[in-house]
């Protein structure tokens, strides 16, 4: 409760600052970005265990926690923040998050972590998820290759993601007592707590999602008007890569701890609640017409990452695992990628 005092007393002496005091318009915007980025970040985790000691204490399982509340967790960041800019009439910077951070998890934070350790691939459950992503990135693409997205297509992405969800659960439900990812999952769930501690923590948690989305959009945007950037690709980047953070952090944690199952299928479920949610979000509150290189070039970069790591994972007939080598290649398409980027500011 300190903590959470803290941040609100903080973020309130953010906002009560003015452009015109001795802190620059571009510095305040910085400053924005980082405070609502490390904001954000926490704000979810207490959300999560918010709603996890609930259900928890209501008799849910761990496996459909940790298939649902856990997973929707980590992508809360990206949800919000889109839903934050589609708000405010930024759909490409929403539409760029959704894709800059399916992006980045893969080429950098799969990059990185294959590096520090292969990541070995031994999950049933991980393997008939690779398919799924495929189809939802195909089906992205899709509805991206016109340049617009309607608020019908969002409706529809939203029904996807239900559906996802349900069929986690009855995979989840029918999964092997053996499926490493099983105890993994288990391992990974927040210690409940009462009922009283549970709601605090998910009114509270909801409260800082939304208010510290606006401080990151709000200092993304500034930046990018002195930066030249266009709304996507602020999208693709700075907030791309802060709201990619959890994910990084979960997969270095779990390849750490032997858990390479549960840290790729954070990747990957994220990855899918990017597609379904993040951009079914932007799309049903603020529909409109897309900047082309979101459809054009971005969204191609999306795929050939996501088949990438579809070939780097899946071997027939050897040990199935991300290598070193492979995650330096994956690393260096990110560095690429964001050079690419930065000199095609538009």
């Amino acid at each position: 409760m300190q903590l959470l005092a803290r941040s609100g007393k903080i973020a309130l002496f953010i906002v009560s600052l003015k452009p015109d005091t001795m802190i620059s318009p571009l510095l305040l915007a910085i400053i924005f970005v980082i405070v609502g980025l490390v904001l954000l970040i926490w704000s979810a985790d207490r959300f999560v265990f918010g709603a996890s000691s609930v259900a928890r204490n209501s008799g849910i399982s761990p496996m459909i926690i940790g298939l649902t509340i856990v997973a929707m967790g980590s992508s809360a960041p990206e949800m919000l923040v889109s839903a934050t800019a589609a708000a405010q009439g930024r759909l490409d910077t929403s539409v760029g998050n959704a894709l800059g951070s399916n992006i980045t998890n893969i080429l950098l934070v799969i990059g990185l972590v294959a590096l520090l350790k292969p990541i070995s691939v031994s999950s049933l459950t991980l393997k008939r998820e690779f398919p799924m992503l495929i189809i939802f990135t195909l089906f992205g693409f899709y509805l991206l290759s016109d340049d617009n997205l309607t608020r019908a297509e969002g409706i529809m992405l939203l029904v996807a993601f239900v559906g996802f969800i349900s069929l986690l659960v009855f995979l989840g439900k029918r999964a092997t007592p053996d499926d490493p990812l099983i105890a993994e999952i288990q391992a990974e769930m927040p210690e409940a707590t009462s009922n009283f501690k549970a709601a605090f923590w998910i009114i509270a948690g909801l409260a800082l999602l939304l208010a510290s989305s606006q401080l990151l959009v709000h200092g993304a945007v500034t930046i990018a008007r002195y930066a030249g950037m266009s709304d996507l690709i602020i999208g693709l980047t700075i907030i791309a890569i802060g709201t990619s953070l959890p994910e990084l952090a979960a997969s270095v944690i779990g390849v750490l701890k032997g858990e390479d199952d549960l840290a790729l299928g954070n990747i990957i479920g994220s990855n899918i609640f990017n597609i379904l949610a993040v951009l079914g979000l932007g799309a049903v509150i603020g529909p409109g017409v897309l900047d082309i290189n979101a459809g054009s070039r971005d969204s191609y970069v999306m795929i050939a990452a996501t088949l990438a790591m579809l070939l780097m994972s899946i071997r027939f007939g050897r040990q199935q695992q991300i290598n070193r080598v492979e995650g330096g290649l994956l690393l260096c398409g990110f560095i690429g990628y964001q050079y690419l980027l930065f000199t095609h500011l538009s």
